[in-house]
């Protein structure tokens, strides 16, 4: 997606392509360094790729059984991961005989398991000598694809887990479990739905691909590049025009990408020269542009993938879920507005020279039916037909208005790309979610879920506070590890029960933890969007990593209001209990407020510069605005009782400094 060019135009330098090469890599490092494959081998590679979008397609629109799916979508998978992504890095480009053996075997492992019908899932909890043969062999191909794709980390995590499940008599109170011998763990790995082929496989196979295949057809259809050239066209010769594009962009972004990096990449190539341009320090374009790629994975209609599985996981609709997300994609953009408006103030940003080469009412007439293609889905949710249905009729509206421009059309050689591009585009995310399937798998198995959410509220000491900060570390450090699909999977299962038995709302809890995980898209070592943001920029990855962090921090204390305030469902659209639609505009409002004396804290820029008193003023106004449960918890601690709060303190304290700041606003203030 990187090297698609806007029609926009101006005197600033182009990104070099170096600098898009070394981009290119960090959008490989999050989804697989995949083959480029020419001659018999890309042509079978890519009629796999084909055929696996066309069945998925099928199976959104007929009625497929649900194991007969699961299993065909993780067979298409493993075959084309062993295809597409190599065995190592030195392999690249070309298949050999230990890409092909592997695929096949695969294909007879899943084959067996669909021949043996029902006795074979009769068999589960006692598995015969074949079975559990079998059943090893596929557990091996799963790991080792999944390494190809995602990395080492998911399968060294798998593994631990399946030598939890095995050694559970010997590990030390409160660890200690009865133990399961290979046959059981493997009979309920392998042959139940609750293992391998469970929830996060359903998914998969049902709406992630789905909505991949519907991604790739906006993305051929031309629908980013339109995105991009509209939010030019939009802010282009304004105040800021250059940051106000990277938001702007990013947030349409979100559907035709469904990645962080790419979509950082994609917008980089185009605006890096622009903020370069407006005035624009390296480091804190680079993190405006890992930040705005951040906010595609979290805004409606396309979520990350980790979305459809919350939808899974609590038995809602994906449109709930979308819902839900509205008001905390609203405030992170708002959030990051703010921040770039400040950081056009501090650094004198200037007006950047943008000439369109289409005035916006012509871009629109001619191009304005891609926000049509964009909306489709949640339409047809909303009308009331199912999520899978949902996008495959959105596929289908984008594939029709494609015609409506020769330029933009589906013809069959960009839609055989489209195609494959779909399945390739779901490799990442359902080996992901398979070799997740061996963590849930355990855990269901062995308890460690509950066992696990005792072990928290213990550390916490009952403490609801204590056991949300620790629920987001845990969530942040296995997110540093593993991706965030995988991220939100492991601790959903581990960590979401003890935030419910401490009276948070289950649909709560689970968001909680998504947004968390994805934080983790921005954090070191894995902070791949900041990476790849600083090669186009040429900052520092480093400097560029703690950019996007004060871009990202601000917004990120939002999901703390979900479970620590009484009305902090309201930002879920959830009206609180006892209350009315009155606490939803109230708590949007506290926390609007809290999100702006914190971005000013960040940038350390409200009015003016900010004095060292000033600034702790206003973190002291956010805080009591997006975060009060924590003050009160420091009061609390030193007062020895319990205090009632409400948010006038904050506001008052945050109107005061702004005041100040206007009172005093031509006098230079300290560094």
């Amino acid at each position: 997606m990187a090297d698609q060019k806007s029609n926009a135009s101006d005197d600033t330098v182009a990104v070099s392509d170096e600098a898009l090469a070394k981009a290119e890599a960090f959008i490989e490092a999050d989804e697989g360094a995949t083959n480029r494959l020419l001659g018999w081998a890309g042509t079978i590679s890519t009629g796999i790729a084909v055929v696996m979008s066309l069945f998925h397609l099928y199976a959104a629109y007929a009625i497929v059984p649900t194991q007969e799916l699961r299993y065909v979508h993780v067979a298409f998978t493993l075959v084309l991961s062993f295809l597409l992504f190599p065995v190592a890095a030195r392999f690249r480009n070309r298949v050999r005989w230990w890409d092909i053996v592997p695929g096949i075997v695969a294909i007879g492992t899943i084959a067996y398991a669909l021949w043996g019908g029902d006795d074979f899932t009769d068999r589960a909890t006692l598995p015969d000598h074949m079975d559990v043969i079998v059943g090893i062999v596929f557990i091996v191909l799963l790991l080792e694809a999944t390494r190809r794709t995602t990395g080492l980390i998911m399968p060294v995590v798998s593994v631990f887990f399946i030598a939890y499940a095995m050694l559970g008599p010997h590990l030390p109170a409160p660890w200690t479990h009865r133990g399961y011998d290979l046959p059981r763990l493997v009979g309920h790995l392998f042959i139940t739905l609750e293992g391998i082929f469970g929830v996060a496989v359903d998914v998969s196979a049902t709406l992630i691909i789905l909505f991949t295949i519907y991604g790739a057809f906006l993305s051929m259809s031309g629908a980013g590049k339109f995105f991009i050239d509209f939010s030019l066209s939009l802010m282009g010769n304004k105040s800021n025009a250059a940051g106000r594009t990277v938001v702007l962009s990013s947030f349409l972004l979100g559907g035709p990408s469904g990645s962080g990096v790419a979509t950082t990449v994609m917008i980089g190539t185009v605006a890096a020269p622009m903020l370069a341009k407006a005035g624009f320090e390296k480091n804190a374009a680079g993190g405006l542009l890992a930040a705005g790629g951040l906010g595609a994975i979290l805004s409606p209609p396309v979520l990350g993938a980790a979305a459809f599985l919350i939808a899974e996981f609590l038995k809602i609709s994906y449109l709930d879920v979308i819902w839900m997300a509205t008001i905390p994609t609203c405030l992170y953009y708002l959030s990051l507005l703010i921040m770039v408006e400040i950081d056009a103030k501090r650094f004198g940003a200037h007006n950047v020279n943008v000439r369109p080469e289409l005035s916006l009412g012509v871009m629109m007439k001619r191009y304005g039916f891609h926000f049509i293609s964009l909306l489709a889905v949640v339409v047809f949710m909303i009308i009331g037909y199912s999520p899978s249905l949902s996008v495959f009729y959105a596929t289908l509206v984008t594939f029709v208005l494609s015609f409506l421009r020769k330029d933009t059309a589906l013809v069959p050689k960009k839609l055989v790309k489209a195609l494959a591009d779909g399945s390739i585009g779901a490799l990442n995310a359902a080996t992901t979610c398979a070799c997740a399937g061996i963590v849930v798998g355990v855990v269901t198995l062995t308890g460690l879920g509950l066992k696990f959410s005792s072990i928290v509220i213990s550390y916490a000491g009952g403490s609801l506070l204590l056991t949300a900060i620790y629920t987001a570390l845990i969530v942040w450090i296995i997110g540093l590890a593993v991706p965030v699909t995988a991220s939100y999977i492991i601790c959903a299962v581990i960590a979401a029960p003890a935030l419910i038995k401490l009276g948070v709302p289950d649909y709560a809890a689970h968001m909680f933890i998504f947004y968390y995980a994805v934080l983790s898209e921005v954090s070191p070592p894995t902070a791949l969007s900041p990476f790849a943001a600083a090669a186009i920029t040429g900052g520092d990855p480093y400097k560029t990593t703690l950019q996007s962090w004060k871009y990202t921090l601000p917004a990120f204390l939002v999901p703390f209001v979900f479970v620590c305030d009484p009305q902090g469902v309201g930002l879920l659209l959830n009206i609180p209990k006892g209350g009315s639609w009155v606490d939803i505009v109230e708590i949007t409002f506290k926390t609007t407020l809290g999100l702006l004396a914190l971005a000013a804290v960040a940038q350390n820029w409200a009015l003016r510069q900010n004095t060292p008193i000033e600034r702790g003023l206003l973190l002291l106004s956010g805080l009591l605005l997006v975060f009060p449960s924590l003050i009160e918890a420091i009061i609390e601690s030193i007062i020895g009782r319990d205090i009632s709060y409400t948010f006038v303190p904050g506001l008052i304290i945050g109107l005061g400094v702004l005041l100040w700041q206007a009172r005093t606003r031509t006098q230079p203030a300290p560094a």
